[in-house]
């Protein structure tokens, strides 16, 4: 697949860590330019500098994707920096579990909808009006396996997830003969930084249970995930549009 983006521009939000930093990485590998967005500047330029180091072309911006002004200014400085867009990956998002749906706190709720759910569709129209204009392109949603079944104590996070799958169906019917693609990942338990925080917080024996819960054995990692990312942005996948597609080591298989 290498070289299959040559030439293509690449928007990559959330890339300060994670998987969104593998995914930028990952396009970058493959031949595209590359912008690198995320609300933690310090982050965000190292992934550009790893980019960079690797002999590909990356530039920084920094956007808060629950804020309309800064989502609509980062599509626009990818066409000003490259002329275009015509991957992206909506990879923002933070955690939201821990609370029972009676017990989770208004002010949670709402900064994890602004987040996880509103920052993927402004995102999303932005870069599909700029879709349009050039005639099509691909868009991934970054949801999880928490989009496609129900966990009991993260109701905000199950929520924001299941409503990113829920617009990623609509829209890729919405755009499916506009030459636009627009499908979702939904990860499983993969070996980030939010995981690596949650697990720190709730000790080995919480590492134990996940592990478990993966039929593989083994936590993913972002650059699985990544790859998946730019598959669904090549031309391989051009019959693929409006799916939520798994990339969880079969956990929701069972």
């Amino acid at each position: 697949m290498a070289g299959r983006l040559d030439g293509r521009v690449a928007l990559v939000t959330g890339a300060a860590s994670g998987i969104g930093r593998a995914t930028a990485l990952a396009f970058a590998q493959h031949g595209a330019n590359v912008v690198v967005s995320d609300v933690a500047v310090a982050g965000g330029k190292e992934t550009v500098e790893r980019i960079q180091a690797s002999g590909g072309e990356a530039t920084f911006v920094r956007a808060d994707v629950s804020v309309a002004e800064d989502a609509a200014n980062l599509v626009q400085s990818a066409v000003e920096a490259y002329g275009g867009l015509d991957c992206a990956n909506n990879s923002a998002g933070i955690e939201g579990a821990g609370f029972a749906p009676h017990e989770y706190p208004e002010d949670l709720w709402d900064r994890v909808m602004a987040i996880n759910l509103k920052g993927v569709w402004l995102c999303l129209k932005y870069e599909v009006e700029q879709m349009l204009r050039q005639g099509g392109g691909a868009i991934v949603n970054t949801a999880s396996v928490s989009g496609l079944i129900g966990v009991p104590n993260a109701s905000g996070y199950v929520a924001a997830k299941h409503g990113v799958v829920g617009l990623t169906k609509s829209a890729g019917l919405a755009y499916a003969t506009k030459g636009i693609r627009v499908n979702a990942v939904c990860p499983g338990f993969v070996r980030t930084p939010m995981l690596e925080a949650l697990m720190a917080e709730r000790g080995p024996e919480y590492e134990a249970i996940v592990v478990a819960a993966e039929p593989v054995g083994r936590l993913g990692s972002p650059e699985e995930v990544a790859e998946f990312v730019v598959w669904l942005c090549t031309d391989a996948a051009s019959f693929v549009t409006g799916a939520a597609l798994p990339v969880d080591g079969g956990y929701v298989a069972r």
